[in-house]
């Protein structure tokens, strides 16, 4: 395991690096001079010209600009923003609790509606399995932006259930303003999360130790908890993984719709008005959250399935 996590976690410092550099670069690659982007169309003298420049060493061959810049992200400086004019790092920590919050909302609806709805279609062929197979269809083709506007013309605006816009202050107000963008956020996700496990228990649920166990009188929840569920768990994992990442993707789409001063809306409006220090230090957190989300679930597969750690021992 010692041997594994550490040419993971340099795997992961390599992706990082390349990401960096790619991220990074985007500045120099789009069409123009830096310094106007970063001016954001504005006129200016030659003198604050100069000082942009200076600012953001772009007078420095670009390895060197590169260097400075990975010298401080190593250390938390993130640069400046040209938009708000702060601290990239404090502009992030500001805005990351409201999408902490609402990806671990968004994470806990994917869990249990995901997980129940691919049981009971597993354990319930027929009708029932049909229907959930239809409905986890259209979540699955229902992108985040059509479900927030559709939630929010019938819970916000015809029902009044819930409101359309805000974080909220407080446990209480919060878990209501963001119920919706949780729904939003998380519906494309359930129907994906709810088709594997389906697909999963119907493959543990034909195995042969099932049928055995079945036989010898074993109680039916005992079978699914010890020889169905747990040997499922493994595709199921691996999804998580991939949900974690589209889950911090979809953000931007979904804290926009509802007016969320999250981390997803600050990517939109610095993309949207070329403030590329926060663009590239956002980039850079959601590629890390990315390859760490991959790596835990690498390390919880092995606990999931004893196989996986025996057949990496036998190959090592």
């Amino acid at each position: 395991m010692a041997h594994f996590l550490l040419r993971r976690i340099a795997g992961i410092v390599a992706m990082l690096v390349a990401t960096s550099f790619a991220v990074f670069g985007s500045v120099h690659l789009a069409p123009g001079d830096p310094a106007a982007f970063l001016l954001g169309g504005r006129s200016a003298s030659p003198a604050a010209i100069a000082a942009i420049k200076a600012q953001y060493h772009l007078n420095d061959p670009f390895l060197v600009q590169y260097v400075k810049w990975v010298g401080g992200v190593v250390t938390g400086d993130f640069g400046r923003s040209v938009q708000f004019r702060q601290d990239v790092a404090g502009l992030i920590a500001a805005r990351l609790p409201t999408t902490l919050w609402l990806v671990g909302y968004a994470g806990l609806l994917i869990l249990v509606g995901g997980l129940a709805l691919g049981a009971l279609a597993a354990l319930r062929p027929g009708v029932v399995d049909r229907l959930v197979l239809i409905g986890t269809g259209v979540a699955t083709a229902t992108p985040a932006f059509v479900a927030a506007i559709g939630l929010i013309s019938l819970f916000s605006l015809q029902l009044g259930w819930f409101p359309a816009f805000g974080n909220g202050t407080g446990f209480g107000d919060r878990i209501t303003h963001l119920t919706l963008p949780a729904a939003a956020l998380a519906l494309t996700f359930v129907g994906l999360l709810a088709r594997v496990t389906r697909a999963a228990m119907l493959e543990e649920l034909a195995r042969e130790h099932v049928e055995v166990a079945r036989s010898r009188g074993i109680a039916g929840t005992e079978v699914l908890r010890r020889h169905v569920l747990r040997n499922a768990l493994g595709p199921i994992t691996t999804v998580t993984g991939t949900v974690v990442a589209g889950l911090l993707v979809s953000t931007s789409i979904v804290e926009t719709a509802f007016g969320l001063s999250g981390v997803g809306q600050l990517l939109v409006g610095s993309v949207t008005v070329k403030d590329f220090p926060v663009v590239q230090a956002v980039s850079l957190l959601v590629v890390l959250a990315f390859v760490s989300a991959n790596l835990l679930v690498d390390m919880i597969h092995p606990l999931i399935d004893p196989r996986l750690s025996h057949a990496k021992g036998d190959a090592s």
